[in-house]
């Protein structure tokens, strides 16, 4: 099943510009997901189960590594803008 997940990563420490990018680059990693930044959030794209296991691996990363929150929405379907109705793109 293919899935699309949006997530905002809120470092809690003074460098969290840097705890950020280095998240977004570790995701970029996988070459079977497809990820998105898009300004205040970034898109994953893939198989559902490879997704979670890559969340999974990377939010530990950080959780072990200092203080974070994620925030995350789930869909069970592609929901990106190349999918949005025509009036809506």
């Amino acid at each position: 099943m293919i899935a699309t997940i949006e997530i905002s990563m809120y470092p809690l420490t003074d460098q969290y510009k840097q705890k950020i990018i280095d998240f977004v680059l570790r995701l970029k990693g996988n070459k079977n997901i497809r990820v998105e930044v898009i300004g205040l959030s970034t898109q994953l794209v893939g198989e559902y189960n490879l997704l979670m296991e890559v969340l999974t691996k990377e939010m530990r990363t950080d959780f072990e590594n200092g203080k974070a929150m994620f925030i995350l929405k789930i869909a069970g379907t592609e929901m990106t803008k190349e999918t949005l109705p025509d009036e809506l793109k």
